[in-house]
């Protein structure tokens, strides 16, 4: 077995303060009325916010550990069926988020030999206010609606804010969801520029064979990272039915090659590049274009090519299809809150790590950039990346990575802000939450 298998075992406010006093973070704990959380530092830190009270369907705020190793690991979880229906409890959903590497078989992503610093800002984004339609909602209001679990907000590679709530920390590993296609779709820019990959433009079959006469056999690599390659798919997580909930199945079941056996019978419903339609079977396929590109695993070749080289400061996981298999595309990567950071901050500075040219130059700035479909019509998405269609994120050129549950990586290279969102939602539609670019925009804008 691969030696990293690991068994299953905001009108707005600006309001930037200097790093806060003990009584302000005194006032802001008994505002909150609810205890919790914990926080990680480096250097002369400024406290995370911890302890906002959770809103009505979002978990308690526990305080866990363990006597050693990974502080959460002898919690109860459920099971990935439960996440996909919406089935979890709140407490629940946080524990087992913090722990998918229990659900699946993983790969481990090694970090190099010394973390990179994110430094303390001096001053700290503590309050903000922001509208969505006449509603006006502060900061507090914002993590406690979206059950955020932790929130780190970076200005220039400094912190300016972190938080953590449901007794997560510093050492906690969070899951991804669908932000693992992001980092799938970096992955293929990093094979692009390695040469294993001759052309975004090469037909997917040169690279996963086993699509041959399939709904895949005329589609580019170009159109799996537009989610247009024009295979028919519906995405609905809660619908057993569902080709979400078949391939789903098909990881369940962890038998080789049943992944791509589900991809290869999917009809063609439009002519590829011609149609925008979400789906996670479609980053699956780009992890195998990977998967066979590199000619290893991904988990491998992400370490080797940014997780070793920008300065990790922990392990990461991933989930495989199989034992000793290939990573899941589209979702099942656990790593910590500033680890996501850095990951952040590589794509923020053009793709470059440890001085070098990671990807092409210029990819980044094409991957985050809205994409037209043939026939002219324009969508609201990059290469495996989301870009806000109206607003100040959009004036920015600012992208995101998103993921069911409320998981978020906001990258604006124009502000130099990096924003990472923890959630510990339960519905995977994301019904009563608050949408998260208006907080995107507020935030920048008070980092001004």
């Amino acid at each position: 077995m691969d030696q990293g298998v690991r068994k299953r075992t905001f009108t707005r406010s600006r309001a930037l303060r200097s790093i806060p006093s003990v009584p302000l973070i005194a006032a802001i704990l008994l505002i909150a009325a609810c205890g919790g959380g914990g926080g990680g530092g480096g250097g002369v830190a400024a406290p995370p916010i911890v302890g906002i009270a959770p809103a009505n369907g979002c978990a308690s705020n526990p305080v866990t550990g363990s006597a050693s190793g990974y502080p959460h690991a002898s919690e109860p979880i459920g099971t990935v069926r439960q996440i996909y229906d919406g089935a979890l409890s709140p407490d629940l959903a946080v524990t087992t988020y913090r722990n998918i590497d229990r659900l699946f078989p993983t790969r481990t992503i090694e970090p190099g030999g010394t973390p990179s610093a994110l430094p303390t800002a001096a001053t700290q984004l503590t309050q903000l206010n922001y509208t969505v339609g006449a509603a006006t909602y502060s900061l507090a209001n914002f993590v406690s609606t979206n059950c955020v679990a932790g929130l780190l907000v970076l200005k220039d590679g400094k912190i300016v804010h972190e938080t953590y709530q449901y007794g997560n920390t510093q050492k906690t590993r969070w899951m991804s969801m669908s932000v693992a296609k992001s980092i799938t779709s970096t992955l293929i820019g990093a094979a692009v520029k390695d040469g294993y990959i001759a052309s975004i433009d090469d037909p997917v079959v040169k690279y996963v064979p086993r699509l041959a006469g399939s709904a895949y056999d005329g589609a580019t690599v170009r159109n799996v990272l537009m989610m247009a390659s024009g295979a028919r798919w519906n995405e609905t997580y809660t619908d057993p039915g569902s080709d979400r909930r078949q391939l789903l199945e098909a990881q369940i079941s962890q038998k080789p090659g049943s992944a791509m056996d589900l991809m290869s019978r999917l009809p063609r419903a439009a002519a590829p590049g011609s149609v925008y339609n979400y789906s996670t079977g479609e980053t699956q396929v780009a992890g195998e274009i990977v998967y066979n590109a590199v000619k290893r695993p991904l988990a491998q070749y992400l370490s080797e090519k940014v997780w070793s080289k920008v300065g990790m400061e922990a392990q990461a996981n991933w989930w495989l299809d199989s034992p000793d298999g290939v990573e899941i595309g589209g979702s099942g990567i656990s790593a910590t809150l500033r680890d996501y950071g850095r990951f952040g901050l590589f794509v923020m500075n053009d793709g470059v790590a440890a001085g070098q040219q990671v990807v092409p130059a210029g990819w980044i700035a094409e991957a985050g950039t809205a994409k037209v479909l043939a026939g002219g019509n324009p969508i609201s998405y990059g290469y495996l990346w989301w870009i806000p269609p109206s607003g100040p994120s959009a004036a920015d050129g600012a992208f995101y990575a998103n993921g069911i549950m409320g998981q978020q990586i906001y990258i604006n290279r124009k502000e130099r802000v990096v924003i990472v969102v923890w959630g510990a939602q339960t519905d995977p539609a994301g019904k009563g939450t608050l949408p998260v670019v208006p907080f995107f925009d507020a935030v920048v804008a008070a980092l001004k």
